[in-house]
C-alpha cells in the first residue's frame, strides 16, 4: 500500500482560499488513484492535520506523508508542520508519519510561472 498523503496549508478564514486544497488533492487522486490524499489546514479551518490523519488511519493506512503546501523552506514548513506532525503521530504509536519538503524551487513551478504570465 501507498503512503497516504496530506497536503496542508495555513488555513484560511475564506472558504474559497482553503477550497483550493481540496482541488489540489482531487487532482493528486486522479493523477495516482488508488491512493488515500487528505487535506489539513494549519489553523483558521477544518480538519487540523490530527483530524486528517485520523481520516487516514480510518481507511487504513499505516504510513503518511505530510506534504506542506508551501514553496519555500519559512517555519511552518520547517518548524511548525513538524510539530504538528509529530503530536499527530504520537497519538498513533503503529504509524509512521513524516514530513516531505515544501514544494520549493522546481522545475515544474517555472512551468506553471511561465503558464500563469501567459494568462494575462
Amino acid at each position: 500500500m501507498k503512503p497516504a498523503l496530506i497536503l496542508i496549508d495555513h488555513g484560511s478564514r475564506r472558504a474559497e482560499a482553503n477550497a483550493v486544497l481540496d482541488d489540489m488533492a482531487a487532482l493528486v487522486r486522479r493523477t495516482d488513484p488508488g491512493r488515500a490524499v487528505h487535506t489539513a489546514h494549519m489553523e483558521l479551518a477544518a480538519p487540523s492535520l490530527a483530524d486528517a490523519v485520523a481520516a487516514c488511519i480510518a481507511e487504513g493506512a499505516r504510513e503518511i506523508v505530510v506534504v506542506p503546501w508551501f514553496l519555500a523552506p519559512g517555519q511552518h514548513s520547517t518548524r511548525d508542520i513538524p510539530r504538528l506532525a509529530d503530536e499527530a503521530a504520537a497519538l498513533h504509536p503503529n504509524v509512521r508519519v513524516r514530513v516531505a519538503s515544501p514544494l520549493g524551487a522546481h522545475a515544474k513551478l517555472a512551468e506553471l510561472a511561465l503558464l500563469r504570465a501567459d494568462e494575462v
